[in-house]
């Protein structure tokens, strides 16, 4: 067990967010489990062990605290539920190495607010850092927040208080406002400043300014242009470098005329379907039959038999 566990923790150790710190203990608990599962719930806690491996970036959600609580279930003696199997049957195989690789090398940058190895010019993000951190309208307004609310109760350890984050089509996990839960007040306050000053939260008592970002999501590539910046799709980012980051994740070439050779394929191994029943049916064998199938394909005969395996093989049912 404990050469798994070094194995496992040494191929994390590279990753952003000090992963290898906190998955130690999972890791660890889930070594000494394995060997005494049955069958059903070894394989379905190793869905999880595998998504361990995986970027944080592209979990569906919280992998290793499942895997705890799974784990809880089981080293009591009991059996997963069926809720618990449908969510781990359902998940899918996790991202291969290269795709592991690239994601996670730019979870390093997105861990440090860096995006210069993708966004070029970084002057526009200065010259408004530069104006918000020097203009006592914001220092003043702050205070003002300060004054109503002990701000040191939203900080985390690296002293941030982050805004209300934005999501896909701009739908938020809450947008109401309890006025009665002082938590949520400071939250409006804070998010209404944040929105005025173009924040990304605060860090103690400095302005953390929005910065042109692109991100991975398990679901796709998000790029967040603020709305302070003059964009320049030209010149503000290196699209081939987002490209070639969001290139990794697609299973296969794509567009139009893929499409449509795609659709054309499928009609001929429709058609070579019947072509093979009817071959069977009139005892074709050999050359005979290949050139029956070349014919009925609207193919020369001197079509290779390979072409005619391929097709079978790409569409066999």
């Amino acid at each position: 067990m404990t050469k798994d566990l070094e194995r496992d923790l040494k191929k994390l150790e590279s990753r952003a967010y000090h992963i290898a710190e906190w998955a130690a203990d999972v890791l660890r608990r889930y070594h000494a489990a394995i060997p005494n599962l049955e069958a059903g719930a070894a394989l379905r806690l190793r869905v999880l062990y595998q998504w361990m491996f995986v970027p944080l970036t592209l979990w569906p959600f919280n992998v290793q605290e499942m895997m705890n609580d799974l784990l809880a279930v089981l080293e009591q003696g009991k059996h997963l539920s069926r809720q618990q199997c449908l969510i781990i049957d359902l998940l899918p195989a996790p991202p291969d190495e290269n795709i592991c690789m690239s994601v996670a090398d730019h979870e390093r940058y997105v861990q440090t607010g860096s995006y210069e190895n993708i966004v070029q010019t970084q002057a526009k993000f200065l010259q408004t850092e530069l104006a918000i951190s020097t203009d006592p309208q914001l220092q003043s307004q702050w205070s003002q927040i300060k004054a109503v609310f002990d701000v040191a109760e939203y900080r985390d350890y690296k002293g941030v208080i982050r805004r209300t984050m934005g999501a896909e089509r701009n739908l938020r996990p809450t947008f109401s406002v309890n006025l009665r839960h002082r938590a949520e007040v400071f939250r409006a306050a804070f998010d209404a400043f944040c929105l005025r000053w173009n924040l990304y939260g605060m860090q103690n008592d400095e302005p953390l300014l929005l910065k042109l970002a692109v991100n991975i999501t398990p679901y796709g590539t998000m790029i967040l242009i603020p709305s302070y910046w003059s964009f320049d799709p030209k010149r503000d980012i290196r699209w081939d470098a987002i490209a070639s980051l969001h290139r990794v994740r697609v299973p296969r070439r794509q567009g139009s005329a893929i499409a449509e050779g795609l659709a054309e394929r499928m009609k001929l191994a429709e058609r070579l379907r019947q072509l093979d029943q009817e071959a069977r049916c009139l005892k074709l064998k050999g050359e005979k039959k290949h050139t029956f199938i070349c014919q009925g394909l609207g193919w020369v005969p001197e079509t290779s038999p390979k072409r005619i395996s391929r097709l079978r093989a790409e569409f066999k049912k």
